[in-house]
């Protein structure tokens, strides 16, 4: 059984999101602020984080990259504002996700769900598997990324795009096909997630950028060795 910790402070959230995880077959803990939260990790492990932005004591953002110095434990995160601004910032951080309230708790534990699943999958991946165009290289089983032998730090999701895309190379890949694939849950319309997420790991990759090719009208290609 999964583990989830639910960051609000706001009682009525934690409960309903408590409610639908149970639902769903998941133990839930809960934390009322970020530094509840750092505490609980510090004694117990979690399989994902529920973490809410606006709290007092010690905000999500804060919160996350604290817990970050321990443990690498996916993150969705709670905002009641939709601003680009929090949607980068969380995402580098090392968010997994961002939703913003309200809410819909069944698309939330799509999420949890989608996330999980991608976790567990990466976890039983056993065998040994590298990608190499130039100086850039991917090795998939130790999810790193060197560019010209120096490695480029990502955030979760940019990991799982990026390795997405390099399997699917040379393939016109729609938007819609990259938020339900990378994502894990259908798509709702609103694309300004993934393009937040394309324009940051064309910054991780630096002078490979340019191997994530925009399909005006269609979505996005990674073309590097032909």
């Amino acid at each position: 059984m999964s583990k989830l910790l639910v960051v609000d402070d706001e009682a009525q959230i934690r409960n309903i999101i408590r409610k639908y995880g149970e639902f769903e077959g998941y133990e839930i803990a809960e934390a009322v602020d970020g530094m509840d939260a750092i505490e609980k990790c510090r004694k117990d492990q979690f399989d994902l984080i529920i973490m809410d932005i606006m709290m007092p004591n010690l905000d999500g953002f804060s919160a996350v990259k604290k817990i970050r110095e321990e443990a690498s434990t996916p993150v969705i995160m709670l905002s009641a504002r939709g601003e680009e601004y929090d949607r980068i910032h969380g995402f580098e951080t090392g968010i997994d996700d961002y939703v913003v309230k309200p809410f819909s708790p069944k698309e939330l534990m799509m999420r949890v769900n989608a996330i999980l699943k991608r976790v567990h999958g990466e976890e039983d991946k056993k065998h040994k598997d590298v990608y190499e165009y130039e100086g850039l290289r991917i090795d998939f089983t130790a999810r790193k990324v060197f560019i010209n032998e120096k490695e480029s730090e990502m955030s979760p999701k940019e990991y799982v795009l990026l390795f997405y895309m390099v399997r699917n190379e040379g393939i016109a890949l729609t938007r819609e096909q990259l938020i339900h694939d990378v994502w894990g849950y259908d798509f709702y319309g609103d694309d300004r997630t993934l393009d937040t997420h394309i324009k940051l790991l064309r910054k991780s990759l630096g002078i490979y950028s340019s191997t994530i090719v925009t399909l005006r009208g269609v979505g996005y290609r990674f073309e590097g060795k032909q």
